[in-house]
């Protein structure tokens, strides 16, 4: 706690006071707000532990596929499978508001077939393979709106600490050990104030008994 560099008056007192109860309600403001967001945090990392656990076990499957179609087929005539794709994706991305922060929402669109080619020459691996990967975008997609969210409340979560920490470890108890300080100040002016009062009060009721002597 450090004292404040201000002036020991009223005027200051009052000011302070009222700054006191701004800080006091400012944090109260910030720690609900910071609350708000673990919590919305933890959720989406909870939802981001599951689908990425979901997208690795597809992602594996679908590769151990694709490796035994590789095996099996000539790389000409897998080339040749995977040139001319008729699939087309689009993605939409827009933001919504939550407590301050500007978390992405991400909508993708399918159109067409990955598997644009004949089954004649082609293994059933391969077909597996393309299938699960076209089934795997959106959750993809969403993984990373998921992630995303997570690092942006994450930052927000970061610097709303950090005020919450400097107006209760800093701001606070200076500005509450300010007020402390400036009212015993007035009070031993006031006390002085007192005690010179009652001095000249006596000094003038001795002079006047020294006249009527």
């Amino acid at each position: 706690m450090a004292i404040l560099d201000v002036k020991p008056t009223r005027m200051e007192l009052l000011n302070l006071k009222k700054r006191v109860t701004s800080a006091v309600r400012g944090h109260k403001l910030l720690k609900d707000k910071q609350d708000g967001l673990m919590k919305t945090f933890m959720e989406i990392i909870r939802e981001a532990k599951t689908l990425r656990r979901e997208v690795e076990e597809i992602l594996s499957k679908a590769f151990k596929n694709f490796m035994q179609a590789s095996s099996m087929m000539p790389p000409e005539m897998l080339e040749t499978a995977l040139l001319y794709p008729s699939a087309k994706t689009e993605l939409e991305v827009r933001t919504k508001n939550v407590m301050s922060v500007h978390i992405p929402y991400f909508k993708i669109k399918l159109e067409g077939n990955i598997l644009n080619y004949g089954y004649l020459q082609t293994s059933a691996e391969l077909d597996m393979s393309l299938s699960a990967l076209q089934d795997l975008l959106p959750m993809l997609v969403k993984l990373a709106q998921i992630e995303k969210q997570a690092e942006r409340l994450a930052e927000e979560l970061e610097t709303t600490r950090r005020r919450v920490n400097a107006l209760e470890h800093k701001l606070i108890p200076d500005l509450k050990e300010t007020v402390k300080f400036i009212s015993m100040k007035l009070a031993e002016t006031e006390r002085a104030g007192i005690v010179s009062v009652m001095r000249v009060k006596a000094m003038i009721e001795a002079a006047e008994e020294a006249i009527e002597d």
